[in-house]
């Protein structure tokens, strides 16, 4: 990690000596974090302090002069605000060399990066330390550092491309990286399923990941919930890779621990034919005619730039950024988009906390956005829904940035100032979390047509089943930011998914239709902006990335391209996706030993997996079609539920919360109503139901921390006579209550009639 000296004479300097020093290479870096969001339009990882207003821990290293004296010192930063004209510069820092702290107070200006003259320092020897002194907390930020003898030598326009940096460091030509039969970039949900997949039946992989840890969406850096059905739909078998990864987590944002980055690592890690590059960011790639050869990586804290070679590829990046270096075909929506959330969480202390003032936040007040219930600020903290979703990523950043300081600071020194004398803002994401921004087109474009119609492509592999889900800015929230920079969304839930056994979503929309080695899995995938909005959640999108891996095996085995898989060998590749998640070769070529995955047994794997509707005798409303008052939350957590998950309410936030399932019958007469639901101690033992006829309405109770009598877990709510097409309306509140209340399914089953297989205990 040691500094290379500038060949300064190169940019017209009578002085050749003078030292670069990247910052995210510092050997301690102390509080500060290392933020790989912004290269492709900034130009390099950089260093963050995101102190949550209170000061990091200086970022330190020790770099060797080419002789002692005195050094002009340059440092590439800004003022984050000034693109707003706001006041206060909340990222001031300030560098020291060899304890000398310059004079210059950085971050207070400039409302794009750029180098700034941090002082002249005196260097008594020419072994010196040098470090980042955080003013303030607030995202100060860092790039690089340049000390130079020359002290009237300025910076050159170009020193602000990346490019620069590698001809000064007469580094042009990266390190070998190695040759592997697939090597895939993003290392989110759907790129480690897509390079375990391809690892465990035969393929020599490598795992390219710009961050510390696995998991994307899904770590504990951003936190979002891993969502979507796995194993159902023509393939069952598909999901249990992403289940193997699938967090712990209870609530989106919840613990940083729950998001499990050790046991995805871990998972990667036990793979011998995988090879884990965390820390390694994409920058560029070398092609022969439409063909990808290799891509180059920079290996951010050694600050060496390291080539891999395959002979396919796959983009996991999120933002297609793969395909847009090998020019692939693809859509960018730069307006009307979904946005990135930046989640944050707080919680009371038992003694008094301050809060400084934040004259450079978003001047709200606490009508201007949803008060954060649980100690919670959720996904619908989004912003970015009319700005370019990558040349102005890191500006939407801020400005969620800025949203969540500023309604934090009107919680406790504004409007909510009396209730939140205690609270303290312990974690807000700094990592974004993107919805869209690239699509890479394939032979297949799915439209929401498609999936409204229920189009059935011979090649639909992946289910998805969550709904068409399109946030667009939620016009109660935002205040006299809601024309032009909203920060709150809203939901549009078009529910025409089928949510127990997916659509099955095909296989051509999952390589690059003109760059021919070039797979995609994630929300980067080849469908439109409304089809987006069922396919994007992570344990769909982790699916397709076991599908990536399975044909990538066949690409490795075969000799051919992505797109020979759907013309000569799909069947080849159907017989792969029926496979259990455990099933492994050592080599393409070695033979195939079917397993179960490593997590579950196959009898667990149908106990968890949940019972499909239409495998439950009677006429069976799930949850998903409940109307729901309230906050419900939904897990999978216990075992043995209908359909793709149940419901949950939150003791910490009870409220007035119901659910409320509607049931016609086809056929007048008698009939016994059940309600499902997953029973333990933690439950209520008093949960008020209400059954309504047109007739009469019946209220009961039950004791949800009894085991259900029925099979599928069913408990009689008593009978009723029914007429045909006529609503029942059963009811489950959560009025009285101190215990969870759980809902999954209510059901309605002729009195007297055989119940069907499985039915009685």
């Amino acid at each position: 990690m040691s500094p290379f000296v500038l060949l300064l004479a190169l940019i017209v300097s009578p002085d050749p000596e003078g030292i670069l020093v990247e910052a995210e290479e510092f050997a301690d870096l102390g509080g500060w974090t290392i933020d790989t969001q912004f290269v492709e339009t900034m130009g390099s990882p950089y260093l963050i302090a995101h102190g949550l207003g209170h000061p990091v821990a200086p970022a330190r290293t020790t770099i060797r002069l080419p002789k002692p004296g005195k050094y002009r010192v340059w440092v590439r930063t800004f003022d984050w605000v000034a693109r707003w004209k706001a006041p206060g510069a909340p990222g001031r820092f300030r560098v020291a060399v060899a304890g000398r702290e310059l004079e210059t107070e950085l971050g207070t200006r400039g409302a794009d990066w750029e180098w700034r003259d941090a002082g002249v320092v005196e260097a008594d020897t020419a072994s010196v330390r040098v470090e980042l002194r955080d003013q303030t907390g607030f995202d100060g930020r860092c790039d690089a550092l340049i000390l130079t003898r020359d002290l009237e030598w300025r910076p050159p326009a170009a020193a602000n491309d990346p490019d620069w940096r590698w001809i000064i460091r007469d580094r042009a030509e990266p390190e070998d990286g190695g040759e592997y039969d697939l090597v895939v970039v993003g290392g989110g949900v759907s790129g480690t399923a897509a390079a375990v997949s391809a690892a465990r039946l035969g393929c020599r992989v490598a795992l390219i990941q710009n961050r510390p840890v696995l998991g994307g969406n899904g770590s504990s850096e951003i936190r979002v919930w891993m969502k979507g059905g796995t194993r159902r739909g023509p393939y069952p078998r598909l999901g249990e890779i992403v289940d193997e990864l699938s967090d712990a987590a209870t609530r989106s944002p919840g613990q940083g621990e729950e998001f499990v980055d050790d046991k995805k690592e871990a998972i990667v890690r036990a793979e011998k034919n995988l090879d884990l590059f965390l820390l390694h960011h994409a920058t560029g790639l070398e092609r022969e005619d439409e063909r990808i050869t290799s891509i180059i990586a920079l290996d951010i804290r050694a600050g060496q730039r390291k080539r891999f070679r395959a002979a396919v590829f796959a983009d996991c990046t999120g933002h297609g950024v793969l395909g847009s270096l090998a020019g692939a075909d693809l859509t960018v929506r730069e307006q009307d988009h979904m946005g990135m959330s930046n989640m944050w969480r707080w919680e009371n202390a038992e003694s008094s906390q301050e809060f400084p003032a934040v004259p450079w936040a978003l001047d709200l007040e606490m009508d201007d956005f949803p008060y954060p219930k649980n100690f919670h600020a959720e996904w619908f903290w989004e912003g970015g829904f009319d700005h370019h979703p990558i040349e102005d990523l890191e500006a939407i950043r801020d400005w969620n940035l800025r949203a969540a300081f500023g309604a934090f600071h009107a919680m406790k020194n504004k409007g909510g100032r009396e209730q939140h004398r205690n609270a303290r803002l312990t974690w807000l994401a700094v990592i974004g979390g993107n919805r869209e921004s690239r699509q890479l087109l394939g032979d297949v474009v799915l439209t929401r047509d498609d999936i409204v119609a229920k189009r059935a492509f011979e090649d639909g592999c992946v289910p998805t089943t969550w709904s068409i889900d399109l946030h667009v800015p939620n016009e109660q929230y935002s205040g006299e930011y809601l024309k032009n920079s909203p920060f709150i969304s809203r939901a549009i839930f078009d529910e025409v998914v089928d949510r127990e056994n997916g659509y099955p979503v095909p296989y051509r929309c999952l390589y690059s239709r003109n760059v021919p080695n070039l797979f995609m899995a994630g929300r980067c995938v080849s469908v439109t902006h409304e089809a987006l909005g069922t396919v994007r959640v992570m344990k769909t999108g982790g699916m397709m990335g076991e599908v990536v891996g399975k044909a990538a095996s066949i690409c490795a085995k075969r000799g051919v391209d992505p797109r020979a898989i759907y013309r000569d060998h799909f069947g080849e590749l159907q017989e792969l996706m029926r496979l259990p998640g455990g099933s492994r070769r050592s080599t393409v070529d070695a033979e195939l030993v079917v397993a179960e995955s490593p997590r579950w047994t196959s009898e667990g794997l149908a106990r968890v997996r949940g019972i499909p509707v239409e495998q439950i005798a009677g006429i069976v409303v799930d949850n998903h079609r409940a109307r729901l008052v309230g906050d419900w939350k939904t897990s999978t957590h216990e075992t043995g539920f209908v359909g793709s998950e149940y419901l949950h309410d939150d003791r910490s936030g009870k409220g007035e919360k119901s659910a409320t399932f509607v049931v016609r019958v086809p056929k007048s007469g008698r009939y016994r109503l059940d309600l499902s639901y997953r029973a333990s101690a933690s439950r209520d033992r008093r949960v008020p139901v209400s059954i309504r006829t047109r007739e009469r309405t019946n209220q009961i109770t039950i004791d949800q921390t009894r085991p259900p009598e029925l099979a599928h877990g069913f408990t009689s709510l008593g009978e009723v006579e029914l007429q045909a097409g006529v609503p029942v309306q059963v009811t489950i509140g959560t009025r009285g209550t101190t215990g969870h209340v759980i809902v999954d399914a209510v059901r309605a089953v002729p009195a007297g009639a055989a119940s069907g297989s499985g039915e009685s205990r």
